[in-house]
């Protein structure tokens, strides 16, 4: 029984692919910068153990977990989907919630509400309908010169994580495309592309994704708040 006792869930994994090398960032592999004296990876660890069996992180070849941080190391392929592959056979859960170590602030009920939705469907993401306006640029210009054609938002959603699945559908996925060659941005992608039905689960804006130097500058400002009791 996993430690959310929801129905039809069984055994569940948290998978954490973390072995990029953080290369728009800047700070080196990017699941131990750090933010407020924690890495993202230890805040993400942190933040999912408490909701699931076990925690595996796939790593860069050569480095390991730091002390305190609970969970269980994998070395990580050269992509995001390559490395989700080996935490798939690594595990042996029922169903599995994948998380990107850069969203180190991660809702209560977010969580939950993806595990009794994935239990239901078998596959679930975290998503937020788009706000901002979108355009493309003209043809021809330099990507964001000149404002070239509106594209409607209405029915637009941004994807986040976590996103959580039945193992056995998210690992046949993997297979496939890997026969394949096929490759997705994440695996509600592979789902998706496999002709699964995946549940758009509402997110939060505290799932941002700690990308650049500024990402890094709001994050460190929101722990500290957080940790301060704001």
């Amino acid at each position: 029984m996993s430690r959310t006792g929801g129905p039809g869930v069984g055994r569940t994994a948290a998978l954490i692919p973390a072995a990029g090398s953080g290369t728009r960032l800047g700070r080196g592999p990017k699941a131990f910068v750090e933010v407020a004296g924690r890495s993202l990876l230890a805040r993400s660890v942190a933040a999912l153990a408490p909701y699931v069996d076990e925690v595996l992180v796939a790593l860069p070849a050569g480095l390991a977990l730091s002390p305190g941080v609970n969970a269980r190391a994998v070395v990580g392929a050269d992509t995001r989907q390559g490395s989700v592959h080996r935490l798939l056979h690594a595990t042996s859960a029922d169903t599995v919630l994948i998380h990107d170590a850069a969203r180190p602030f991660l809702p209560e009920r977010v969580v939950l509400a993806l595990l009794e939705a994935a239990a239901e469907t078998g596959a679930a993401t975290a998503a937020l309908p788009v706000a901002d306006t979108l355009v493309g640029t003209e043809s021809g210009d330099s990507p964001g010169r000149l404002w070239g054609h509106l594209v409607p938002r209405e029915g637009l959603w941004a994807v986040q994580t976590p996103q959580v699945f039945t193992r056995a559908a998210l690992l046949a996925a993997h297979t496939a495309a890997e026969r394949e060659g096929f490759t997705a941005t994440d695996d509600a992608g592979l789902i998706a592309w496999q002709g699964g039905r995946v549940r758009l689960v509402p997110g939060d804006a505290l799932l941002f994704k700690v990308t650049t130097p500024g990402d890094l500058a709001l994050a460190e400002a929101l722990a500290r708040n957080v940790e301060a009791g704001g």
